[in-house]
């Protein structure tokens, strides 16, 4: 029998204590920040939404593992228990950890970056898109129509426009194209998944072509679980199963081990090739640290060992989605406008829906996220013009959606702070006729989100 009800699957183990501000004391600590919620301090904020990456809580098992962690410089027995895990779901030949996935996407695409190449996707995150710009390679997204308009039901709206990658193919040329990227979830698009047909589908593209498929795959259970529940002919499907599946399509991934490996901290560049492996782990050795640790200590890649057997367990990722939901449609049956279907690991909230009246390049994502945290003190992410607005050339254009996610941190938060959540959106939608928008005072030349300041209008 289904109940209602959400409980988490676990007890808890240890409490971190949450300063209760007023809304007077979070008026001046954002204004003395410059407007930039990435510059608050934590200890100001009552709910942190910014991100699901790296904040998460680890389970006494995984605290358990860091004491079996081996210091070894090299050949440390945690790198062989790490390994392991990570090649149980994803049996690439050769693993290649690094302190989290930004750096293994530095890594791969000063490999196979560079002028005049392109490298689409269905949709590049920030620090992606920002790593495959740096090395002057351009970065394309080809999603689904659907995957751009907030309020389809569409179920798979994380999925590649597969007429628009063959025409980009064919117009491109397959030499200037070194890989092919596959983000799932769809964190820029809104958390949405991609279907495992639509996965087929991109993989027998790139082998038609001759051109490496690689995976962001950073929420890749959430992912297999919305195939599970959504896809026909999966719902009778193990979730490792799936996980091993949508691996096996691929040539190799980026995986950041802040988000669906429930780790702290870590990631990890996977692939097959040996010629592009030989040159990854030179460049490892060369930033991150020797090939068997990666800049990461022995301790952390226990823990992520754990973390990898966890995260695929069907209790767990039921009440993750389930609970992710009871937010969404909480909002989305107050008025207020939601990217639909509601993804697994964060709720996106459409600006530019709910502020008609701040236009793009006011930044109305910043503007909600800002009010967001003055009146109940929640931490949110503009995902919009701020973070994508500007182009390499310098030039600014609105971005397609102008969204505030709300990610929410891995066994973190209780149904009561979820509620308390709902209560102060309900509060933001009576004032967001009044809400202002931002100009931007000053700006590093990329990634301008996270130390931009601002000044209201």
């Amino acid at each position: 029998m289904e109940f209602n009800t959400i409980i988490e699957p676990f007890r808890i183990h240890s409490v971190a204590s949450i300063a209760m501000t007023t809304q007077s004391q979070r008026e001046k600590f954002i204004a003395d920040v410059g407007y930039n919620l990435f510059s608050l301090h934590s200890d100001d904020v009552l709910i942190d939404f910014l991100t699901d990456s790296g904040t998460g809580a680890m389970s006494r098992n995984q605290w358990a593992a860091i004491q079996r962690g081996d210091e070894s410089y090299a050949g440390s027995p945690s790198w062989l228990t790490f390994k392991a895990a990570v090649q149980n779901l994803f049996p690439f030949k050769h693993v290649i950890p690094t302190h989290q996935g930004r750096a293994a996407e530095k890594i791969l695409f000063t490999a196979i970056g560079g002028a005049g190449k392109v490298i689409p996707s269905n949709t590049h995150f920030d620090t992606t898109r920002a790593n495959i710009e740096y090395s002057q390679a351009e970065a394309v997204d080809l999603v689904i129509a659907e995957g751009r308009d907030p309020a389809s039901l569409h179920p798979f709206k994380g999925n590649m426009d597969l007429v628009a990658l063959e025409t980009f193919i064919n117009a491109r040329g397959i030499e200037n194209i070194p890989v092919v990227m596959m983000t799932i979830t769809n964190n820029s698009g809104g958390g949405q998944p991609v279907s495992l047909e639509n996965l087929k589908a991109v993989s027998a593209m790139c082998k038609k072509y001759s051109i490496p498929f690689f995976l962001d795959a950073c929420r890749f259970a959430e992912n297999a679980w919305f195939i599970r529940e959504r896809e026909v002919g999966q719902s009778e499907r193990q979730v490792v199963d799936i996980v091993r599946e949508i691996a096996a399509l691929a040539d190799g991934m980026t995986m950041s081990a802040k988000k669906d490996p429930l780790g702290n901290i870590g990631g990890w560049l996977a692939l097959n090739d040996d010629g592009l492996a030989a040159i990854c782990r030179n460049l490892l050795i060369l930033t991150e640290g020797f090939p068997t640790y990666g800049g990461l200590a022995g301790r952390d890649l226990e823990a992520l060992a754990v973390g990898l057997s966890e995260v695929v367990s069907h209790d767990y990722l039921k009440y993750r989605i389930r609970s992710t939901a009871y937010l969404g449609n909480a909002l989305a049956q107050m008025g207020i406008p939601v990217v639909q279907p509601i993804g697994a690991h964060a709720v996106y909230i459409d600006a530019k829906t709910l502020l008609p009246h701040i236009p793009a390049l006011h930044y109305p994502g910043q503007s909600l996220a800002i009010e967001l945290y003055k009146i109940g003190g929640i931490r949110g992410c503009e995902i919009g013009s701020v973070m994508f607005g500007r182009k390499p050339d310098g030039s600014e254009l609105p971005a397609t959606m102008e969204l505030v996610r709300l990610a929410i941190p891995r066994r973190t938060y209780t149904q009561s702070h979820i509620d308390y959540v709902i209560e102060v959106c309900e509060e933001v939608l009576k004032r967001a006729p009044s809400f202002r928008g931002y100009r931007i005072t000053q700006e590093p030349a990329s990634l301008r989100h996270f130390t931009s300041e601002f000044a209201p209008l």
